[in-house]
């Protein structure tokens, strides 16, 4: 299951007329901790300038990911369904976000319904939000393996060594 978190960036940028603006960015990233969103941001990141600083992360829970070629905005969707507690038999309320690119509001909720069409039990799309995310990166799985140092070996070849030597 993919952990979600928000980092926002800042970083100082020239305008038109020359003058340096400070600009603020937010990137979602998915990451094991904290500390791996935050190298994840440095990896990524490509602004122009070559120094900025990330301001925060923050975790952020999701359901769901919808992503699409098309849509340059991220949308914040709130769904709602009801579930049945085998054991009270009461109707408890569960709540999910989820995040989906589109071009627009209308398209966001069109896609959240064609992506929750297989759900079998009714639910309701309650709030849809235009986020600040600009961009989304998810774990591709393709980290670079590092090269084992020729000093360090496998430890079972170590204590197989070790066996085989007899004790002094």
């Amino acid at each position: 299951m993919a952990s979600w978190y928000l980092g926002k960036i800042r970083f100082q940028k020239e305008d038109e007329t020359g003058k340096l603006k400070t600009t603020n960015e937010a990137y979602l990233v998915d990451a094991l901790s904290y500390t791996e969103a935050e190298a994840r941001l440095y990896e990524q990141i490509v602004t122009g300038a070559s120094d900025f600083t990330v301001n925060s992360i923050t975790r952020m829970r999701l359901a769901d990911l919808f992503a699409y070629e098309d849509g340059e905005k991220w949308f914040k969707a709130k769904v709602v369904y009801y579930s049945v507690d085998e054991k009270s038999g009461k109707e408890k309320k569960v709540v999910n976000y989820m995040l989906v690119n589109a071009e627009d509001i209308a398209q966001a909720l069109a896609r959240i319904t064609e992506s929750m069409r297989t759900m079998l039990i009714p639910y309701e799309t309650t709030d849809l939000n235009l986020t600040p995310i600009l961009d989304v990166f998810p774990y591709d799985g393709s980290a670079k393996e590092e090269a084992i140092p020729a000093n360090l070996r496998p430890l079972s070849e170590v204590l197989a060594e070790r066996e085989a030597t007899p004790e002094q």
